[in-house]
Order: C-alpha cells, then sequence, then structure tokens
C-alpha cells in the first residue's frame, strides 16, 4: 500500500469500508436476502423459502442460463481474436493511425448500448446481411459492445513488453510469424486470460442492447430477470439474478486461475 503509517492504514480501510458496503456490498445483499423471502412489507424480509432457485435452475430460466452463457463464450472469443489483431496491427502503426484505430474501438463504449443495438437492428435487417430474428445477430452486438475491452487491454500489454525478447529471437533468424506465435503471444497470454474475463463478464450482463435485438428463442438470462421483475415477481427474479452472479463468478475464477498460471510461465 501507499500508506504505510498504522493510523494511514486503518483510516483507509476505513474509507474503503465506507464506501464499499453501502455503494456495492449492501445492494448484493438485499438481492441475495430477496431471493431467498416471499414478502418484504417492513424493514425485514419474512417467510424464508428456497423456492424461487428451483425456479431458477430449471425451465425456462436455466435455458437462459444457457444462452447467456454461450452468448459470452462466443462475444468473448470473437472480441478477443478481433482485439488483439488489431492491438497487434495498432503497434506497427504511426501516431496518427493508432489514434484512429483506437477511437474505432473506442466508440461502441463511447454512445449507449441502446444506440448500438439501433445500429445493428438496422445495418442487419435487410439482405445480403440479414441477422434480425437470429442469434448471431445478439452475438455480434455482444462482439461489438466489448471488443473496446478487448482491444484496450492487449494493446496496454504490449506496450508493456520489453522488446529484447523479439530482437533476440529475429537476431536468430526467427521468422515474424515464428516471433509473434512463439514469442509475443505467450508474453501476452496473461493479458489475454484477463481480457477474456473482462469480456466474459460484461456480455453475461449485457441488457440494453440485447433487449432490442433478442429473438424469442435466444433470451439471455439478464432479459429474463427484467422481465420477471416487470411482472412483479421480484424474488424469483432475485434468485435468477444470483444465479448470474455465482455463475459469472466461477467463470470468472476458473479464467484468474488460468491467468496465475499464464504468469509464472
Amino acid at each position: 500500500m501507499l500508506v504505510h503509517s498504522r493510523k494511514g492504514k486503518w483510516a483507509t480501510w476505513a474509507l474503503f469500508l465506507a464506501l464499499f458496503l453501502p455503494l456495492f456490498a449492501l445492494p448484493l445483499l438485499v438481492i441475495v436476502v430477496a431471493s431467498f423471502s416471499t414478502n418484504w412489507s417492513g424493514a425485514f424480509p419474512s417467510g424464508p423459502t428456497a423456492e424461487h432457485y428451483g425456479a431458477a435452475v430449471r425451465g425456462e430460466s436455466l435455458q437462459a442460463l444457457t444462452t447467456s452463457l454461450l452468448t459470452a463464450v462466443a462475444a468473448s472469443l470473437l472480441a478477443l481474436t478481433v482485439g488483439s489483431w488489431a492491438a497487434l496491427a495498432a503497434a506497427t502503426l504511426k501516431k496518427r493511425g493508432r489514434r484512429a484505430l483506437d477511437a474505432l474501438f473506442v466508440l461502441p463504449v463511447a454512445v449507449p448500448s441502446v444506440v448500438v443495438g439501433l445500429a445493428i437492428l438496422v445495418a442487419f435487417s435487410k439482405p445480403p446481411m440479414l441477422l434480425n430474428g437470429t442469434r448471431w445477430i445478439v452475438i455480434l452486438a455482444h462482439t461489438v459492445l466489448v471488443s473496446a475491452f478487448a482491444y484496450q487491454s492487449v494493446a496496454a500489454a504490449i506496450i508493456r513488453l520489453d522488446p529484447m525478447y523479439e530482437q533476440a529471437a529475429a537476431s536468430l533468424g526467427a521468422r515474424p510469424s515464428y516471433v509473434l506465435w512463439r514469442v509475443r503471444l505467450p508474453l501476452l497470454l496473461p493479458s489475454l486470460n484477463a481480457a477474456a474475463g473482462l469480456c466474459f463478464a460484461l456480455s453475461m450482463g449485457e441488457l440494453s442492447a440485447t433487449m432490442m435485438l433478442y429473438p424469442p428463442d435466444w433470451m439471455p438470462l439478464p432479459v429474463l430477470i427484467f422481465t420477471a421483475t416487470d411482472r412483479g415477481s421480484l424474488f424469483t427474479g432475485s434468485a435468477v439474478a444470483v444465479v448470474l452472479m455465482a455463475t459469472t463468478l466461477l467463470v470468472l475464477l476458473a479464467v484468474s486461475r488460468i491467468r496465475t498460471k499464464a504468469s509464472y510461465r
């Protein structure tokens, strides 16, 4: 920590807890408590039950969870591929070209996601690329929205790379493709894993653009949570939200273990 004195550390932790508990921990705790309740008319909930989780892990909820996982995995892989390729290409460009590429990838997150959804809906509702009404338009929208984070993560890691390793490999006669696959990408592996985890988490929680694009047979879990709470099923929606949070955290923990092993390499 940057604070070395005992009093300063205690003050820093106190400030952190004062901000973290009411702004982050308490709302999540309320959702967890609501997921085990049947009524909440006073200061505290009543009627403890676990029946909401029965509905949250089967039927329509299970199908929506599977849809979210498939969408997030596909969007993360596509975003990581496109963002990494663009970051590697940007490293070879001059300053003006790099700025133009940065602006291109940042644009989808600089505007509201509902605007991105509308743009994709208009662009892919007519031939020759007719994607409206299919699952692919949802995956495409998620890819566009999370590609900026993959690009920025990999681009920042490329800047920190020591060029000595690549220069040593090139001086020994290694071809550029060999240097890329056997030197540069292995060094970028921790950052690639971190970018993949970030893209996955953002895709799992995406709602605004998805609401405009999803077909009836491809409903992600955030949409189901929204429709459940909109119909007044607050407690069931809370249980589904807890399932969404738990699933995302489990995947991120698995990705963090891969990233830790990659860092040791």
